[in-house]
């Protein structure tokens, strides 16, 4: 091991490290033969050692007015990292404190045909609250077992407000008993529904696919959206 390297990751600098070896190894010098030793500027020796007796790793004597320095038991460099030792070990604890935030899961899920909407009725049957924009009954038309799913949704008291276009007034699904419904002039094909952590896409055309997102973030964002539209329809 390099000993002068090693002197400057104990906590010395590099002219540190230079005059603390050259007394290690000299045992007791002046200033300026410490200076003539090792080829550093007097008044640079000077600071240096100064700085080596405030770390506690040098100290002197006065001898006929004259100070002759040696260093300290060797033992003492342990101090130079005390301090940082005792400071990390109070930041390890306070680190410890910090519980990382917990990142929400985001599920993406895509769904073709009838065993879509049976899964997205099987979701929101779970809740007591549904949201909806662009409705078309299609939907509700797609699956015979339509009829008895709502009849269940009444007995579980899930109400269900919805914002469809004018067109589609007077269609079987908008005569769900819980349903609010609210009409708005704007062409929707597909149909976006909110409920609990989720939103679900869907467009029932030749063949109906289904987009299930499940992200608490982004179904409170869509029914934020949703709220300020129902309370801007007729």
């Amino acid at each position: 091991m390099d000993v002068h390297e090693g002197l400057k990751q104990a906590g010395l600098t590099g002219n540190e490290a230079k005059v603390y070896f050259e007394l290690l190894r000299r045992g007791k010098l002046g200033a300026n033969q410490i200076a003539k030793n090792i080829g550093m500027d007097r008044t640079l020796a000077y600071t240096v050692l100064n700085h080596l007796i405030e770390k506690g790793q040098v100290n002197y004597v006065l001898i006929r007015n004259k100070k002759i320095f040696s260093c300290s038991d060797t033992e003492n460099l342990i101090n130079l990292i005390k301090p940082k030792h005792i400071l990390v070990s109070n930041l390890i604890k306070e680190l410890k404190k910090i519980k990382p935030e917990q990142q929400e899961e985001t599920e993406i899920n895509v769904y073709e045909g009838q065993e879509g909407i049976r899964t997205l009725m099987t979701k929101i049957m779970k809740e007591k609250n549904i949201d909806a924009f662009g409705s078309t009954g299609r939907a509700y038309d797609l699956l015979f077992e339509a009829p008895a799913i709502a009849k269940e949704a009444i007995k579980k008291k899930i109400w269900m407000r919805v914002l469809a276009n004018e067109k589609y007034r007077g269609m079987k699904f908008t005569e769900f008993k819980n349903l609010k419904i609210k009409y708005i002039n704007v062409e929707s094909e597909s149909t976006t529904s909110i409920f609990g952590d989720y939103v679900a896409i869907h467009l029932i055309k030749d063949k109906p696919i289904f987009i299930l997102i499940k992200n608490k973030k982004i179904a409170e964002s869509y029914r934020n959206y949703f709220n300020w539209v129902w309370e801007r329809a007729n």
